[in-house]
């Protein structure tokens, strides 16, 4: 486990408590739940997990992936059967392939997963990314470039196996605590 993201992120969520206020799913995967054909859902970076209470509200068994503790313990804190937490260092995480219906990764970038991510899809299975990118309308601009992607970049990890359902850029949530730009996009995987 990279200790120092842990200890990192474990700080971050216990010295910004709103960072761990319940808040609202993704609009953009709220959109797309209808196209979804089973209930296995993977939240990758969960945090304290918007997206996986949604999706449990909803059915779904969701495995609910992050690096801190202190995130994960808010979220076992609501006490949801099909929601199971998994302390994980998504560096180098490589899930089961053929797996999930449904694979949900928002505000986290990390480019070498998301090919695994897509292997890990069951036929017609989805993948929802959602997370910043880079944009003079910024207002962090000392974000890490690392960690942001460049426009249309989330288009470049999809091949001949994959359509994409959607895809849009657009201003991150007003609830946020800085005014970024995003990009999402919900790919389907059609062929094994």
């Amino acid at each position: 486990m990279a200790i120092e993201d842990k200890i990192k992120w474990d700080k971050k969520y216990s010295t910004t408590p709103k960072l761990l206020e319940k808040r609202e799913c993704s609009k953009k995967l709220q959109n797309i739940l209808s196209l979804v054909k089973g209930k296995k859902a993977l939240d990758i970076a969960c945090g304290s997990g918007k997206n996986s209470l949604h999706l449990a509200n909803m059915g779904f068994d969701v495995v609910a992936l992050d690096i801190s503790s202190v995130a994960l313990e808010t979220l076992d804190e609501y006490e949801y059967s099909n929601i199971k937490t998994k302390l994980t260092d998504l560096e180098g995480f490589t899930p089961l392939e053929n797996s999930y219906d449904l694979i949900v990764m928002t505000n986290y970038l990390d480019r070498e997963l998301i090919p695994k991510l897509l292997k890990t899809l069951t036929k017609d299975g989805i993948l929802f990314i959602e997370t910043y990118m880079e944009h003079e309308s910024n207002s962090k601009k000392s974000s890490n470039p690392d960690f942001l992607l460049q426009k249309e970049e989330l288009k470049s990890f999809v091949d001949k196996n994959y359509s994409i359902l959607e895809y849009d850029e657009f201003d991150n949530e007003p609830y946020e605590l800085y005014r970024m730009r995003k990009q999402s996009i919900s790919v389907q995987r059609i062929v094994l």
